[in-house]
């Protein structure tokens, strides 16, 4: 059961409808700090703009948190232009970077109209990407479907959600 008081304890999402994009930043950085805390093998969370601009984080040292965000911001990137064995461009569901000292998951979240006032907004709505840190022995499989989870529980924050491939029904 949820201890944020205006969680939906049956399904752990906020209410769709909220007043202002300040609730809606709220709302996202608390499920964004809960991912961290109750994920088992990961430390960190980041929510960014595709324009590598950080958003939200789960507590994480504000400078590294702008410096993960412009790194991976890249990797997103240079996922999303890499034509596959079709010869067209589509975006990665997941890129996973294995290190030494830790794994980085990097997926794209949507189109959020909760940060209207970010430097970057088109329109008032942001290309989000959220990037997950996990300590080097981490479960991949379960990392990567908790990310998934945590993005569909974005869904109500969003002008634009991720929409699933075909195929991809089941997830």
């Amino acid at each position: 059961m949820s201890t944020h008081p205006e969680m939906n304890p049956a399904n752990g999402v906020a209410p769709a409808a909220k007043a202002t994009a300040s609730h809606q930043r709220d709302d996202m950085a608390w499920l964004l700090r809960q991912f961290a805390a109750d994920v088992p093998g990961v430390t960190h969370a980041v929510l960014f703009s595709r324009d590598a601009l950080r958003l939200l984080d789960s507590d994480v040292d504000k400078d590294w948190a702008d410096e993960l965000s412009a790194a991976l911001s890249g990797v997103a990137s240079l996922a999303s232009n890499a034509t596959g064995p079709t010869h067209q461009k589509r975006p990665a569901r997941q890129v996973i970077i294995e290190r030494d000292d830790c794994l980085f998951f990097v997926q794209s979240a949507g189109r959020s109209a909760a940060f209207k006032d970010h430097p970057g907004q088109e329109r008032g709505e942001v290309d989000t990407v959220l990037a997950v840190i996990a300590a080097p022995d981490a479960d991949a499989g379960p990392v990567g479907f908790e990310m998934g989870r945590l993005v569909k529980r974005f869904a109500p924050y969003m002008q634009i959600p991720v929409r699933v491939g075909t195929g991809d029904e089941s997830r």
